[in-house]
C-alpha cells in the first residue's frame, strides 16, 4: 500500500465521500465497510476496516475516518 496514493474527500450532501486511489475516483464510499470494499478492489488485498482507520497512507479530508456526516 505504500506506493499507493489514496484520498478521501470530504463528505458530500449524502453522506458520501468521494475515493481516489492512484488518481482514478473508484466512487462514493457511505461508511468504513465500503471504503474497505472499494480498496480491496483498487488491489489492496487483505486490507481490513481496523487497517484503514490506522493507515497514514490515507489522506482523509474534511475529517477523520469515522466523520461520515456531512458538514
Amino acid at each position: 500500500m505504500a506506493d499507493r496514493v489514496i484520498v478521501v474527500y470530504p463528505p458530500d450532501a449524502a453522506g458520501g465521500r468521494r475515493v481516489r486511489v492512484d488518481g482514478t475516483i473508484l466512487g462514493r464510499a457511505r461508511d468504513l465497510r465500503a471504503l474497505t470494499e472499494y480498496l480491496r478492489r483498487a488491489g489492496l488485498d487483505g486490507i481490513g476496516d481496523l487497517d484503514v482507520v490506522r493507515s497514514t497512507l490515507i489522506e482523509w479530508r474534511g475529517g477523520a475516518p469515522e466523520n461520515w456526516n456531512p458538514a
